[in-house]
């Protein structure tokens, strides 16, 4: 057995096991969901459940393109973004290639790299790889385009590859999207679980050169993307124009939300999505706790490297008023 397997990251999934732990129907603030998502009205069809997927994927990826005005062969698929991200880091890295990752962000980068023999650097110049979360996870920062634009100049010059996690941008501004452009040193990641509100049903894509998208599907395990997922993805794409509405209603709860905290005294960083990074005078883990006696979940960021934070969705109105009542309890 490898004696190098990195430690598994930490995620904020935990809301059906507290629940089942707790007895109790907890509002959960930790996971990055879109609170508004568009109603789908999607019916399984049981009949999917006898033939293996198609993995290809045309449909999906035929769907994909006509949404981002991509060619099919720029297109790849997966379990979600987290197994585009691993099976990337097969594709474009070598045992001892550097990645550069901006910290805190999301931990599946860097133990996606050690997996494939990379390790990380401390001087963006000395990547293979460099990752950018934009918006950011958990701080909801968002660079500009012509920002990312930049850095791509950067990564050509280096001979690199940016790798961009657009989860979010959906909730965000899709008008700083690098998606549309084609360079063999960019590659874009997606999930459709943060815009429609299904982390249930695994599915994201990726686009970028190729080769490197080929390279990545025969990674890949077949049929990962299951039947169900597939089929609700396709449907999500043609209704991607009403997350304008969503959008607008993430907005102003978030404004409520910063407002909140300003009347309550947390300090809180600038968010350009559907959640809010808090900075506490105490370890998260404390305040965790004490929300959670109130019904309350919220995702602890010890796990990102400031244990003095948390980070808490923005939800409904109903929803965002008992967040803020359960912290003016725990906070007296």
């Amino acid at each position: 057995m490898r004696k190098d397997i990195p430690h598994k990251v930490i995620h904020g999934d935990r809301i059906l096991r507290l629940r089942e732990i707790t007895g109790k129907n907890l509002l959960d603030f930790g996971a990055n969901l879109n609170p508004f998502p568009p109603e789908i009205g999607w019916i399984p069809d049981a009949s999917m459940l006898a033939s293996y997927p198609d993995d290809s994927y045309h449909r999906l990826k035929e769907a994909i393109a006509h949404q981002i005005a991509r060619d099919i062969e720029e297109i790849s698929v997966g379990n979600g973004s987290v197994e585009l991200i691993r099976s990337f880091c097969y594709a474009a890295l070598s045992a001892g290639d550097g990645v550069y990752i901006p910290h805190p962000t999301f931990g599946e980068y860097l133990v996606s790299a050690r997996l494939a023999g990379a390790g990380e650097v401390a001087d963006p110049a000395d990547a293979k790889v460099r990752f950018l979360c934009n918006p950011n996870n958990p701080t909801g920062s968002l660079l500009s385009r012509d920002r990312v634009i930049d850095l791509l100049r950067q990564a050509e010059r280096y001979d690199q590859i940016l790798c961009i996690d657009e989860a979010f941008i959906d909730l965000a501004d899709p008008h700083q999207s690098v998606i549309d452009i084609a360079s063999p040193h960019l590659f874009v990641l997606r999930s459709l679980t943060k815009s429609f509100a299904v982390p249930g049903l695994r599915v994201g894509f990726g686009c970028g050169d190729a080769d490197l998208a080929s390279a990545i599907e025969t990674i890949r395990p077949p049929w990962t993307v299951n039947s169900f997922a597939e089929d609700f993805a396709v449907r999500c794409l043609a209704r991607s124009d009403d997350l304008a509405a969503s959008r607008r209603a993430i907005t102003a709860e978030r404004e409520w939300l910063t407002n909140a905290f300003d009347a309550l005294g947390i300090a809180h960083r600038p968010s350009a999505t559907n959640f809010i990074l808090l900075d506490l005078d105490e370890p998260a883990a404390d305040l965790a706790g004490r929300l959670l006696a109130h019904g309350v979940v919220v995702r602890d960021c010890a796990s990102f490297g400031i244990p003095q934070s948390i980070r808490v969705a923005v939800r409904t109105r109903e929803e965002n008023r008992q967040l803020v009542g359960a912290l003016e309890a725990c906070l007296r």
